[in-house]
């Protein structure tokens, strides 16, 4: 099954209730609540990146992390992952849904299927840290 992130609730052993692929270290627990506090912000009509989250988190190189931590988010949060692209808007790949949910809230893309990130990125909230 291909990652993306917050694609939880689309893979199968999620459903099921079984392990997850990707079991982050234990240190990193408060800080994936730190990303997840930071997407649940993230309103309709509005894109982040992943560094962006990462920086607002106080951990401006954790990008990869934001990623690891939105794919293995608990879906009953309900987070807006899919309101979370790439440094130059790129969807997740493997995730066309994504993409479908960013246009049902407004939000325009690219000729290149980039998302217009200077009508749509976020200010954010001031960092965490």
């Amino acid at each position: 099954y291909p990652i993306s992130p917050c694609k939880a609730e689309s893979v199968p052993w999620r459903r099921r209730g079984e392990s997850h692929l990707f079991e982050p270290p234990p240190e990193a627990g408060g800080l994936f609540r730190q990303f997840y506090a930071i997407v649940a912000q993230i309103p309709p009509g509005r894109v982040a990146t992943y560094g962006q989250i990462a920086r607002m988190a106080g951990h401006p190189r954790a990008a990869r992390m934001v990623g690891w931590a939105l794919h293995d988010s608990p879906v009953e949060l309900g987070l807006p992952c899919h309101r979370v692209v790439n440094r130059e808007g790129r969807t997740a790949p493997g995730w066309p849904e994504q993409r479908r949910l960013l246009e049902k809230e407004g939000i325009a893309f690219e000729p290149d299927g980039c998302v217009n990130l200077a009508a749509h990125l976020w200010a954010g909230v001031t960092p965490l840290s």
